[in-house]
């Protein structure tokens, strides 16, 4: 099961948060989300537990408790949304660009 955990203190790292959803049972991976630019956690992660029953005891034991100064959110993790059906709609808006209103005068 993907976990989606929020609200993390800046100076959690991946490796903290496995070690807290380690107590739950087995995790094959957490992830602190950084910024690309600066390196700089962005405050959420994921975590993956290959077994539902020990995922869904963590989230359950978790969620709003706090960790490292923060009170955490944890949820099962959505499914990244395909927007693939937006691609050829141009993406630049559209209607009125503003300048000259020739009826205006």
């Amino acid at each position: 099961m993907n976990i989606y955990v929020s609200h993390l203190s800046w100076g959690t790292t991946s490796e903290k948060l496995q070690d807290l959803f380690a107590q739950y049972g087995e995790v094959d991976s957490a992830n602190v989300i950084t910024d690309k630019m600066t390196g700089r956690s962005r405050g959420f992660g994921f975590v993956e537990m290959p077994n539902d029953s020990e995922a869904q005891a963590a989230i359950e034991a978790l969620n709003e408790t706090n960790f490292e100064g923060q009170t955490i959110n944890v949820n099962v993790a959505r499914p990244k949304e395909d927007h693939s059906s937006d691609r050829g709609r141009g993406g630049f808006g559209g209607g009125n660009r503003g300048g000259y209103d020739r009826n205006r005068y």
